[in-house]
């Protein structure tokens, strides 16, 4: 069965806010924050930590593994997206978003543990021509605004 982008329901957009203030009048997402952002600041200290005391090398038992999993996740995040696209479903931003991301990590882990040489010209050029323009285009799913979400155009707009 084919699904099309016609075939699939989607809730109509609505010009009224939604109001999701939680049953005890407290907003949202307060605990989450804070514990967001204690360990953002805890890991400050941990990042010169590494920085003085990891070894310039290391053996790595699973290095295969580590990188076809990377890149089957990516791929999989990609065709995710792009399906949502094609069903015009909201739901792609957020796959966008995770697939960006790792994107990102892989291009900057292909760089760095490259070797001087080929091996650091071939991990250059996957970066600057692969996995930065596709990242950029996840991020900009990801942050487009929408019917989907109405309060993200007023917020944007608002801001500019």
């Amino acid at each position: 069965m084919v699904i099309t982008p016609s075939a699939v329901r989607r809730p109509a957009a609505t010009s009224t806010p939604v109001d999701v203030t939680p049953v005890d009048g407290r907003p949202r997402g307060r605990g989450v924050a804070a514990v967001l952002l204690a360990a953002g600041a805890a890991l400050t200290p941990w990042l010169v930590v590494l920085g003085t005391t990891l070894p310039a090398t290391t053996t790595v038992r699973h290095w295969p593994l580590a990188w076809v999993g990377l890149d089957a996740l990516e791929a999989l995040g990609l065709l995710t997206t792009g399906a949502l696209l094609l069903l015009d479903d909201p739901r792609a931003r957020q796959a966008a978003a995770a697939t960006g991301t790792l994107l990102l990590a892989d291009a900057w882990f292909d760089v760095t543990t490259a070797a001087a040489g080929s091996e650091f010209a071939v991990a250059l050029a996957m970066a600057v021509c692969a996995e930065l323009p596709l990242a950029v285009a996840c991020a900009r799913i990801a942050m487009r605004c929408d019917d989907a979400y109405p309060e993200m155009c007023r917020s944007r707009a608002s801001s500019d």
